[in-house]
């Protein structure tokens, strides 16, 4: 194959494989990561634990509570009274080990809906009951002697996590992900790979290479953070910002970290290449078997001294 081929070839494979690292750590990110419920669980459960998010559940939760008494009960009188308690009580109950489990045990449910709702193929809205939680704070506003705690109702609320309108485009879009999860990297890699064996200077392939990765995932990082922005930017009003941060914080850790290390690897890769290149430039070229030796330099002609 020509030399001039060869290079061309090369540096189209090279370019398309640094195209494909930052979108194939993204379907492998959700492939493997969003798509496995105990990852999503264990990635979920330190933030039972975050202040921010305590507080959201507060709101939401207390506020879902104390509609319920107040659209069943006839509590006028102390109505004033009565709501900071169911507030105090939910907030207590995120601070003990019951609220964790809760929690870990929604996040499942709810993975676990979602789930079925992508990969089946009814059209019904995706829902999560909130019932199980409003007994465990009526249980407790109970145990604090607050009046009216024993009658406040406990019914299978169903909150909608994702509308049956939506269910289309998202299984559609989750089911190219799940399958390029595991085809984009392999095409990356095997794109870098034959790229490197046909270049003629396979040193620069690396180099470019490396560099090409790391150019992904500084392009990974710097997508993330704007989705970030993008996404705190479009919340429903009433909807906590901080805890909305943590949450997508603790989603996309995993994949923030890899684009990190997209960046360090290409950037040492590329480093070490340029050193082993240079030092290789400052090493004397050896000599030939069978070359005359180098003739010794003549001898300086002897001056006489004036007299």
């Amino acid at each position: 194959m020509p030399s001039r081929l060869r290079s061309a070839l090369s540096a189209v494979l090279i370019v398309l494989s640094c195209l494909l690292v930052p979108f194939g750590a993204l379907a492998a990110w959700t492939a493997y990561g969003l798509a496995d419920t105990g990852r999503y669980v264990t990635t979920m459960a330190p933030l039972a634990a975050d202040p921010d998010v305590r507080e959201a559940v507060v709101n939401t939760v207390g506020d879902g509570i104390w509609r319920e008494v107040d659209q069943h009960l006839d509590v006028r009188p102390v109505r004033g009274s009565v709501r900071p308690f169911v507030h105090d009580a939910v907030r207590s109950f995120t601070q003990t080990r019951a609220f964790r489990l809760a929690w870990d045990t929604g996040n499942r449910v709810t993975h676990d809906a979602l789930l079925r709702a992508l990969r089946a193929e009814d059209e019904d809205t995706v829902t999560v009951d909130l019932a199980p939680v409003t007994a465990q704070v009526k249980r407790q506003l109970t145990h604090d002697h607050v009046p009216l705690a024993a009658r406040i109702p406990v019914e299978h609320t169903a909150v909608a996590v994702l509308h049956a309108g939506e269910l289309t485009g998202l299984r559609r879009g989750f089911h190219v992900l799940e399958v390029a999860g595991f085809w984009l990297p392999v095409a990356a890699a095997a794109f870098a790979v034959t790229g490197i064996a046909l270049a003629v200077h396979r040193r620069r392939a690396v180099a470019a290479t490396a560099l090409g990765t790391a150019l992904g995932g500084a392009l990974l990082a710097l997508a993330l953070a704007v989705g970030r922005s993008l996404t705190l930017a479009d919340l429903p009003a009433g909807v906590s910002h901080p805890a909305a941060g943590a949450v997508y914080d603790a989603l996309t850790g995993t994949l923030r970290t890899v684009a990190w290390l997209l960046l360090g690897l290409g950037l040492a890769v590329a480093l070490v290449t340029w050193l082993t290149r240079y030092l290789r430039l400052l090493r004397p070229a050896p000599r030939r078997r069978g070359s005359p030796a180098p003739a010794p330099a003549p001898a300086p002609a002897p001056t006489r001294a004036r007299v």
